[in-house]
Parts: C-alpha cells; sequence; structure tokens
C-alpha cells in the first residue's frame, strides 16, 4: 500500500514535516538529496523554491517543479518519525 499524504510543511534548514492519513508525522532532510541528485541542487541555488512544496493530486509524491518530486514512500520509508505539536488540516 502507498502511503498517503495528508499534509506537508517546508521547515528550515530543507527539512519537510509530513502528515500521512495514518496518523504517522515524518520529517525528511532533503539536503541528502540535494547533494547527490543534480536536480535537487535548484532547491538550495533558487531562492525560495524549497517553500513551494506542492502535493500532487494523488496525495503519494510532493514536488517544487517537473523536475523535483519525492514519492510519499520514500518519505515514509527514509524519514525520522516525530510527534507533531499542530494538527493537519482536514481534507
Amino acid at each position: 500500500m502507498i502511503p498517503r499524504i495528508k499534509e506537508i510543511k517546508p521547515l528550515d534548514d530543507y527539512i519537510l514535516q509530513v502528515y500521512f492519513d495514518d496518523g504517522k508525522v515524518m520529517l525528511y532532510d532533503v539536503k541528502d538529496d540535494i547533494n547527490i541528485i543534480a536536480q535537487f541542487g535548484d532547491l538550495k541555488s533558487v531562492y525560495g523554491l524549497f517553500r513551494q512544496v506542492q502535493l500532487d493530486e494523488s496525495r503519494t509524491c510532493v514536488y517544487w517543479n517537473d523536475e523535483i518530486d519525492l514519492p510519499s514512500d520514500a518519505i515514509y520509508e527514509y524519514g525520522t518519525e516525530c510527534r507533531s505539536l499542530e494538527t493537519p488540516k482536514e481534507l
């Protein structure tokens, strides 16, 4: 089963806070991707791009543009689970 995302929040230092349908809240550090994947370099070099993260209609992928995206299962598997003080918006 592909995990579906309820909400995403870009945090400081290229961290995404991701709320999933099953109640898990994950922190995903995008810096590793920025350092390894050439296209992700734009998240650092293009002012404000990182904060423009969006969720696709299927809620299984976050993206910034046509070249930079992250599937929800990668965030779910490689992120760090955390507790959030805020409740995500209802869909």
